[in-house]
């Protein structure tokens, strides 16, 4: 943890699907643990793509997150490298010079899915969220 506090990255090659869906729980989470001041969240992609996912958007929106005003952005290395823990989602090969805890969870792409898939994938980004919230809780 830095002085202005822990800084977390959730990272894919288009921030159209699962790190945005890791971002918005994460959000939820930081608010709802009273941490929006020891928290920074950052979210990106190496390629981003032109939209968040239709199907995300619609996932998302049964939760009551409204992700139809977020835009894939791009994310540098030198962010990443600011964090303290970096979550990628099964399609990077990161690799970072500075010393920040990088976890690949491996989740497949919710692009092209149907609904039921997306949602299965949904509740895994969640759970991953809120155990990675735990042990920032704990730290």
């Amino acid at each position: 943890m830095t002085d202005d506090g822990t800084h977390v990255a959730f990272v894919c090659v288009q921030n159209a699907g699962r790190s945005q869906m890791a971002t918005a729980y994460a959000e939820r989470e930081r608010e709802a643990r009273d941490l929006t001041d020891a928290v920074v969240i950052h979210s990106g992609g190496t390629h981003p793509a032109d939209a968040v996912h239709d199907i995300v958007r619609e996932a998302m929106a049964e939760e009551g997150i409204d992700l139809s005003e977020r835009e894939p952005q791009h994310i540098s290395d030198e962010t990443l490298e600011s964090c303290d823990y970096v979550a990628t989602m099964g399609c990077s090969t990161l690799e970072l010079e500075a010393e920040t805890d990088v976890r690949d969870w491996d989740l497949p792409d919710p692009h092209g899915q149907e609904l039921e898939t997306v949602h299965e994938i949904r509740e895994d980004v969640r759970g991953r969220v809120e155990a990675l919230f735990d042990e920032i809780d704990d730290s």
